[in-house]
């Protein structure tokens, strides 16, 4: 039995994970972190997609992703197997890398969109131990954007989809949107 077709919808973002295979840790140091940014840009050249909150862990990742033209296979079957061929180089790996093909599902309402990028970004004070106190000061999570008010460094990172729920100005909107994602339900 083969298995289901990914469902890909144009123009709305997607919530993608992938785990280490065996729950290993996949990014172990800031290179491999820079890794995965380089391989996201350069993906993203030549097939324009754009990013609304993104969350890297030690053993897992997470985006909120849409892609208008180009479908989510294509561009994260060649994300997955360029970072293996990364992985395996570097740490002398052999076998998989990630545990399973990513993981996705469309988040079709706005209200999806708000609560899927809330589990992203709390997902370092969301585990056991947390990781840190605050959220944006975790380095790998688009967070730190939105709450601090950084431009992103990368052009296929979007920071206006989110706020833009919260009919307010542009920086009130901001501020409601952390607050959204601050408050535990």
């Amino acid at each position: 039995m083969g298995r289901k077709p990914r469902i890909w919808v144009p123009y709305a973002y997607h919530h993608i994970y992938s785990r280490g295979n065996n729950r290993q840790n996949l990014f172990q140091d800031d290179l491999d972190m820079i890794e995965v940014f380089r391989l996201l840009n350069m993906i993203h050249l030549d097939y324009p997609f754009s990013i609304s909150a993104y969350c890297i862990m030690t053993n897992h990742y997470h985006f909120l992703l849409k892609s208008e033209h180009v479908s989510l296979s294509k561009i994260m079957s060649i994300f997955n197997k360029r970072y293996s061929a990364y992985f395996n180089q570097k740490y002398n790996h052999v076998g998989h890398v990630f545990q399973q093909r990513f993981n996705s599902s469309p988040t079709l309402s706005p209200m999806d969109v708000l609560q899927v990028s809330k589990y992203i970004h709390r997902n370092p004070i969301n585990t056991k131990t947390p990781i840190v106190v605050k959220m944006e000061d975790y380095r790998y999570s688009s967070y730190q954007h939105y709450k601090k008010n950084i431009p992103s460094p990368y052009p296929f990172i979007n920071l206006n989809d989110l706020p833009i729920h919260f009919l307010s100005t542009n920086e009130q909107n901001s501020m409601n949107y952390c607050e959204y994602v601050e408050t535990e339900e």
